[in-house]
């Protein structure tokens, strides 16, 4: 909380006009955030209708005119319950252990790399219309840089201490209507540690989600996708990969889907160094990831 209003006084002390401000609040099991989002003045631009690579397009173009600026502190609970479980009740988690790359516990709370964060994003924001008639509403298109600090992350179900920061040039949108709701995302950059025995890296990763409330037909209606992959900063030698794939069932009548994802996340041992209890051994894991979207 002390970081989040440092950055407050930043902004007064650099005098930012800032117009307006919202603070909005997001719960998730795997990723529950909230942010306060400051307009940096001037009316958000309306494409109207425009397709995917439009908007992809102008916000890549217009990524150099800063327009909000979103600071957010955000906590993972599921990955951090797994660290919870395997330092305070050891025996229940080596039971869960089916086969040496499946772990239920690990299973389900594994894919994120860190138990809490904050964030800081300046960039520029357009709203859109559908260009279907049928699927008309109004849309959100963001570009910028994103900059992510905290001072732990997760190896293996286990909390180890590094401050740590990332920055990243990232595009997103979000589409939230009444029948439907869509969310991309594709990032690129760098991540770097305090401590020498972990290796920074570069990344790069897409993530598409997308969840049609009143129909369940077709495949592609009710599905999502993330994909990121990490390499070595010093020899671009891969250091990790996470694929996942995830389907959603939407509750008849209602704006509410299960969803439930699978994939895998595998961490070379090239990434703790000097780790000796982790030994030259590389670890792959599946993920099982139930939820409910709203």
């Amino acid at each position: 909380m002390f970081k989040f209003f440092l950055f407050i006084s930043f902004l007064f002390f650099l005098n930012i006009p800032v117009f307006s401000s919202e603070l909005e609040l997001e719960i998730d099991p795997y990723y529950t955030n909230l942010g306060l989002y400051i307009d940096l003045g001037g009316n958000e631009e309306n494409l109207g209708k425009r397709s995917e690579f439009e908007i992809y397009s102008h916000l890549l173009k217009n990524i150099y005119k800063p327009k909000t600026l979103v600071l957010e502190t955000s906590f993972n609970p599921m990955p951090y319950l797994g660290t919870v479980i395997k330092r305070n009740y050891p025996d229940t988690y080596k039971d869960a252990y089916v086969s040496d790359n499946f772990n239920w516990i690990k299973a389900l709370t594994a894919g994120f790399e860190e138990p809490w964060a904050f964030s800081l994003f300046l960039g520029n924001v357009v709203e859109f219309d559908s260009i279907k008639k049928e699927f008309m509403g109004k849309r959100k298109g963001y570009s910028g840089l994103l900059f992510d600090f905290g001072d732990y992350h997760i190896r293996e179900n286990t909390l180890i201490y590094d401050k740590w920061f990332s920055v990243e040039i990232k595009l997103k949108g979000e589409q939230i209507i009444e029948e439907r709701s869509l969310f991309w995302s594709y990032r690129i950059g760098a991540k770097f540690h305090s401590k020498r025995y972990i290796t920074d890296e570069v990344f790069a990763g897409i993530r598409r989600q997308r969840t049609d409330y009143k129909r369940n037909g077709l495949w592609y209606e009710n599905c999502g996708a993330e994909i990121t992959a990490s390499f070595s900063k010093m020899d671009l030698k891969p250091i990790r990969y996470l694929f996942m794939i995830d389907k959603k069932f939407p509750f008849k009548n209602k704006r509410v889907a299960f969803s439930l994802g699978v994939g895998f996340v595998w961490d070379s041992y090239r990434k703790y160094s000097d780790l000796n209890e982790y030994g030259k051994k590389d670890d792959f894991q599946f993920i099982i990831r139930p939820n409910i979207e709203f």
